[in-house]
Formats: C-alpha cells, structure tokens, sequence
C-alpha cells in the first residue's frame, strides 16, 4: 500500500548547549536545528533534522520549501531512492553538494523515518541489521579546554568506560604543542585506549607528514581531516608517510565526492557525515566503501547513525559527544562506551515538544 506524501513541515530551533564546544574555530553558544516533518495520506508523520553548525538555517529551509516540496509531495514515501533520486535530478544546476545535499539529506532522513514507522519496525530491522551493542567513542576533547582539559576530559569518557576517545589538535596550537598534546595523553590513558586525533582541515600536507610523524610513536587509532576535505593528493600523500592511518569524509558529499578514496584504498575508515547525504547516500557509501575493502566511522549524530552502523558488513566506530541527549523525550546514551540500536519504529528519537515551543531560531 502506497504512502503519499500530503505534507512537509520545518521548523527552527535554537536550543542552549548544556555544555558550549570549545572547538577552537567555532562559536557555538547554541544548538541551531533545523528540524522537517514528513506527513503521509495514512497520519504517519517522519522527523528528520539538521545541525549546520556554521549557519544557513533560513537559506537551508528556503531550498527544503521553494524547491525540494514540491518535488516530494505526492510521492510514495516508501519509495525513497526514488525520491533522492528524482531531487538530485532536479536540482543539477544549484550544485552537487552544500545546500541543495542538506536539504535533501533532511528530507531523505525523514521519509525513511516515516517507512519504519508505518511498518512498525525500526531502520535496523528493515535494513537486515541486529541489535546488538556497538563500540562507541568518546568525542568533544576540544583543542579550546587546553593541554589539561583535553586530558580531563578523556579521563572522564574512560571513568564512564569508554575505551577510546578523540582530542583535537592544530588551530589554537603550535606543532611543538600538538605534539607535546597527544604524548601527555597517551601517557595519561596508558596503552590499553584508543585515542583518535582531529585536525579539522587545520594543516598543509607538510605540515601534517612533519607532525604526523613524530606522533606515530604514540600508537594513534587515527589522524583525522588532517588538510582540506577536497585535498585528495594531499590525503593520499600523507597517508603514504606516515604510520598512523589517516582518515576523513564529514565535510565531503555524496559517493561521488568519496570517489578518489574509493579508488585509492589509502584512507582505510570514511567518516561521512548524514547530513551530506541522508540515509540513503550513506548506505551507498558504505556499499562502495565495502567494495574497496573500507570500513565506515560516522560523523557524528550517533543516535541516527547506529542503525547504519547495526546493518552493514564494514561497519567501524560511532562517534558521540553527549550534545543531544537534552534534545529527545528517550535519548540512546552510550553504555560502558557501547551503544544499542533501538527497537522504536523508523530512527525512532523523537524531539522534546517543548522545544519548539521554548527555544525558536531567531536571527
């Protein structure tokens, strides 16, 4: 039985953080959502939602109102890559990644949201996935809480038992610094946690393979965005001198963007981010990814990302930093650092009503 879609909602949010990111590079005083609702002919309504971080909200909405709507309404909501499909098509000449992805990337998370719901049966299910738990790493060790801070904080996902975390380097440091940085915290966890290190595009190519090479003694899970996302000769370059594996993707879009990753096989873990492709350009991803003999590490939103986690053969780490759990009426918070997909319908996290009442965007 078919699903039309009668109606597409938005609504902006700006919620406080309960504890403000201190990124280095970014302000972030509060959580900006914008948040899309997904009406059927039979009552079922799917969320989906975006966190653009660095602003966009009204241009973003603008794209899902003027120029996405109309394409989706009257669709079969059950036949969502048609649907991506068919919003691609449509919008070639606005461009192939930054507002037009995201916008559809919100609508693609809500249809899919609303097929599980009207099934019954959450996305790892529909997916053939399990729920089982799943490894999580603790994240939000910002190069803005400084040398001891990061430690501190490290130590406090390991208190909670976690058995990996991630700090940041670059930005707000010097190389001796950055260095001195991941020694003291490999000295402080010991040797039995991974640690993860986050360069958020901060470096050239030198500097990186300068930098890179004197931490690989530490044993690193992972050097992160260590250039430019759209840097691919210089990821490759890097990933050939050094030791630690160098991985990337939350700032790059669509499978065609992980296009050279693909064929390279040199950036062994893709950390795409489902704001830049919904669920369904995800999964594509991960199939492709799977086919290099690549494993997938999401970029943040764990509690959407697990059940893509839960369902494919390559699947690595889900990352979480706690920003959201104020934000649903049954958060899916880690446990000892692992985190279980849920058995609600669709994605199954639903916002705190009051929310759109007590906490509007405004500009």
């Amino acid at each position: 039985m078919k699903m039309i879609v009668t109606d597409i909602r938005t609504h902006l949010l700006s919620v406080p953080f309960r504890d403000p990111p201190e990124t280095g590079f970014l302000t972030l005083p509060n959580i900006d959502l914008l948040v899309v609702e997904v009406e059927t002919a039979s009552g079922v309504i799917g969320t989906g939602h975006l966190h653009p971080l660095a602003g966009g909200m009204r241009t973003l909405e603008t794209c899902i109102n003027e120029m996405l709507k109309p394409l989706v309404i009257g669709e079969d909501a059950q036949a969502v890559e048609a649907i991506w499909q068919k919003m691609w098509n449509a919008t070639f000449i606005q461009g192939r990644m930054g507002i037009t992805v995201m916008a559809m990337s919100a609508l693609d998370i809500a249809l899919w949201d609303a097929v599980g719901r009207d099934e019954g049966k959450p996305l790892w299910e529909i997916w053939g996935g399990h729920n089982e738990p799943l490894p999580v790493y603790g994240s939000g060790c910002f190069r803005g809480l400084g040398h001891d801070g990061m430690i501190e904080k490290a130590e406090r996902f390991v208190g909670e038992g976690f058995t990996a975390i991630k700090m940041q380097v670059a930005h707000l440091f010097t190389h001796d610094e950055d260095i001195a940085n991941v020694r003291d915290m490999r000295e402080a966890l010991g040797e039995d946690i991974d640690i993860m290190v986050d360069v958020n595009q901060g470096w050239t190519v030198e500097e990186a393979i300068a930098v890179g090479q004197q931490i690989d003694p530490y044993r690193l899970t992972w050097l992160e965005e260590p250039v430019m996302a759209d840097d691919f000769d210089g990821y490759h370059a890097i990933a050939d001198a050094i030791e630690t594996p160098v991985v990337g993707g939350e700032n790059n879009f669509t499978h065609h963007d992980f296009k050279p990753f693909f064929a390279s096989r040199k950036v062994p873990i893709l950390q795409p981010d489902i704001m830049r492709g919904g669920y369904t350009e995800l999964r594509s991803i991960a199939e492709h990814a799977h086919r290099a003999g690549l494993t997938m590490a999401w970029h943040m939103f764990p509690e959407l990302s697990v059940h893509m986690t839960a369902s494919i053969p390559n699947p690595s780490w889900l990352e979480y930093m706690g920003w959201y759990d104020q934000l649903w009426i049954e958060p899916n918070n880690p446990v000892n650092g692992m985190m279980t997909p849920p058995d609600r319908p669709g994605h199954g996290m639903d916002f705190r009503p009051e929310l759109f009442r007590d906490f509007p965007f405004m500009d």
